[in-house]
């Protein structure tokens, strides 16, 4: 049975999304060494588990771009959870409406060869967390401060630590497993 694995970025004060909804805070801290821990956990994946409004950005921009990302994101099968699309461009692309918790206990038991990896949109990671099915947090705690935003976090949530990872641009991944 694959696992469900969610990697988001977040801020030092705990947003994963910026009040203004822009995306260049993520790049606070970047180093190599960050930069390859996050090449290596999107290339171990063995499929990229997206909402509809990441999609829409990413399938523009994938599959004619360059660089260490760009090999994984446009080989590993991807699933789009969207009740409103109907057709995805992007190669190796499903879309699977409906009820989210059913789709993906679905696809971890269909899945083998790698760990389903989630990526957010904060509504899509929200929406996976309310399901209790992750198995892992991977977040990248980025040194900014946005001061308000969206967080992911809703509720109380078990977790055990699994790894921490210090970049030397200030970076910091902790990799954490959900509780049973």
């Amino acid at each position: 049975m694959a696992e469900l694995v969610l990697k988001m970025a977040v801020s030092l004060d705990g947003y994963v999304a910026p009040a203004d909804g822009s995306g260049d805070w993520a790049a606070a801290g970047g180093s190599d060494d960050a930069r390859d821990w996050t090449v290596e956990t999107v290339s171990s994946a063995g499929t990229h588990l997206i909402g509809a409004a990441t999609y829409a950005g990413w399938a523009g921009y994938w599959p004619s771009a360059a660089g260490p990302f760009a090999k994984p994101m446009n080989e590993i099968p991807k699933v789009v959870f969207s009740n409103s699309l109907t057709s995805a461009d992007w190669d190796q692309t499903t879309i699977v409406a409906g009820d989210l918790a059913e789709a993906i206990t679905r696809l971890k038991r269909e899945r083998s060869g790698g760990y389903l990896l989630a990526h957010g949109g904060v509504r899509f990671a929200r929406s996976l967390v309310e399901t209790g099915l992750i198995d892992e947090y991977r977040l990248m705690i980025h040194p900014v401060v946005l001061g308000a935003g969206e967080r992911l976090f809703r509720a109380p949530l078990a977790i055990e630590p699994v790894s921490t990872t210090v970049f030397s641009g200030g970076g910091v991944a902790h990799v954490f497993a959900a509780c049973p």
